[in-house]
């Protein structure tokens, strides 16, 4: 790490969205309950559906493994926008149907945030924005240009520019207009305050870790990780990657990237607006007001998840590009992100399955979680109380139109059959240096071991076969995190869940005393 971004990087990575709002408190489920829907997952999702749910006077219960909204959540850039990258174009020409079913959903999605913020009176920083995609390169000139065509038949607002308000020399920018950023936690904690004032119950630190056909009632059975049961005739997944694989197969057409931000002071005013960059690398910005000023977040460096490079280099990579283009005062926050991708960039929303009525998902949002999110709740909320939604089609998980699927299922797939290969078959040297804040892969009486040094000197010692399905973690230098290359399961040094789909916490290697008297006696 170089000098001048070790004088930034301070403090560990913390999200700008947690660091500026209370921590919640809500209770751990010690007792069996029954309910009509049970909600898997505090996460936006969760609580929007939970939401609609207690509108229509539905009982529902949120079942959270740790504390509400500070997953992904917790962890996004805020953008409410129908502006997902370059997309519109490219689905309709495989269906007009889908494309006006998703642009309608995504521009709905931000009304409703607009709405719900003035019903409730909540000081969200929500603020109508622009939202534009630009290019650097002569090859995506003319799907800017496509775009705009298409996104403007759809009845998006969107024009088509040859320069954009930052100082940058663009080829050509795509703009949408009232599109909106905002707060999330700020937002969703009063949402999550009123719905249980509707009734909902929120149960936090609690993991499902089972679910169980209930018999002949249609239901289900799901049962926490302290042998807690939910009985629930409807359940929605909203745990960002499905953890229940014994229908669908969703590890098999999902996989898990992440993402990096820096919140930057810069001495520059920040002109407004929301930006991404249509190539690669990708490169996002937007402000945000705070109480140190105003805040630019800077973002990008998407990797598959356990599989990039050193990943604090991916940090020095943004402050690099933020110094370049801008004059930055500090970088007060950063984190990193993770999101759930799916083969055909579209998110799978309904029924788990064909053969699984009263089950229903919500995942593969991409970069794109606060409107589908939004979009994801309603679609929900329509299926169970109404049977239908009329945006259902394009969200569908068992949706078979998208031809470009079955390709990207092979290469998914095939990348995944390669990581579970290497990591088991790769190199390990028995003997090395471990320094204070290090994590490193070492081999022990012929077994893998994960072995992080603390700033105090003490060695935490883990198995490194993740628990979802055996594939090997690698070491996450920018999180202090042990990060599975096939399914983006993490853990902490220690070995606790951060996110699944794993459900069980690594295991602590078997051979302790043996590596750390190797590691004190050679080093």
């Amino acid at each position: 790490m170089s000098k001048r971004t070790e004088e930034y990087f301070t403090k560990p990575p913390q999200p700008y969205w947690i660091a500026s709002t209370a921590n919640t408190d809500y209770p751990s489920l010690d007792n069996d309950i029954e309910t009509d829907v049970a909600i898997v997952g505090g996460g936006i999702t969760g609580i929007l559906c939970a939401y609609w749910l207690s509108k229509g006077r539905v009982k529902t219960a949120i079942i959270e493994a740790d504390r509400i909204l500070q997953g992904t959540t917790g962890h996004t850039t805020a953008k409410i926008t129908s502006q997902h990258g370059l997309i519109y174009n490219k689905m309709q020409k495989i269906s007009k149907e889908f494309a006006q079913q998703y642009a309608d959903a995504n521009q709905t999605a931000i009304k409703m945030y607009e709405s719900l913020a003035k019903e409730y009176n909540i000081e969200c920083d929500f603020v109508l924005q622009p939202a534009y995609v630009f290019t650097f390169e002569d090859k995506y000139v003319k799907d800017i240009a496509d775009e705009v065509n298409t996104a403007s038949s759809l009845g998006i607002v969107a024009t088509h520019l040859e320069n954009i308000p930052l100082p940058f020399d663009v080829k050509a920018a795509i703009r949408f207009d009232n599109q909106a950023q905002f707060h999330p936690r700020k937002f969703l904690l009063v949402l999550a305050g009123k719905i249980t004032d509707n009734g909902v119950q929120i149960f936090e630190q609690s993991r499902i870790v089972d679910l169980e056909d209930n018999g002949d009632t249609g239901g289900y059975v799901l049962t926490t990780n302290k042998g807690t049961k939910v009985t629930a005739q409807r359940v929605i997944i909203a745990s960002h990657y499905p953890f229940y694989n014994k229908h669908g197969l969703y590890f098999t057409k999902i996989y898990s990237e992440r993402s990096y931000v820096i919140a930057t002071r810069m001495k520059e005013k920040f002109p407004g607006g929301m930006y991404i960059t249509a190539e690669e690398p990708g490169r996002s910005l937007r402000s945000q007001t705070s109480d140190q000023g105003e805040l630019v977040f800077v973002v990008g460096e998407h990797h598959k998840t356990g599989q990039g490079e050193d990943t604090v280099k991916h940090y020095e990579t943004l402050v690099n590009f933020a110094e370049q283009n801008f004059t930055v005062e500090d970088i007060p926050y950063r984190w990193s992100t993770q999101d759930c991708m799916t083969l055909d960039g579209l998110p799978y929303v309904g029924q788990f399955t064909t053969n699984t009525p009263n089950l229903y998902v919500a995942t593969g949002y991409g970069e794109w979680g606060m409107t589908n999110s939004m979009a994801s709740s309603m679609i929900l909320r329509d299926l169970i109380v109404h049977g239908k939604s009329s945006w259902q089609d394009v969200y569908n998980p068992s949706r078979e139109t998208i031809m470009a699927s079955a390709k990207n299922f092979v290469v998914q797939n095939l990348n995944v059959a390669d990581q579970l290969v290497e990591g088991k078959l790769s190199f390990i040297p028995r003997n090395v240096e471990i320094k204070s804040d290090e994590g490193k892969i070492i081999e022990a009486e012929g077994q893998r071991a994960g072995v992080y040094k603390d700033g105090q000197g003490t060695l935490h010692i883990v198995n490194t076969t993740c628990t979802h399905m055996g594939c090997e973690i690698n070491w996450n230098s920018a999180e202090k995190t042990w990060d599975c290359p096939c399914h983006g399961s993490r853990f902490t040094y220690e070995g606790d869940i951060v996110e699944g789909p794993a459900l069980k916490p690594l295991d602590i290697h078997n051979e302790v005393n043996t590596i750390e008297k190797l590691i004190k006696e050679d080093y």
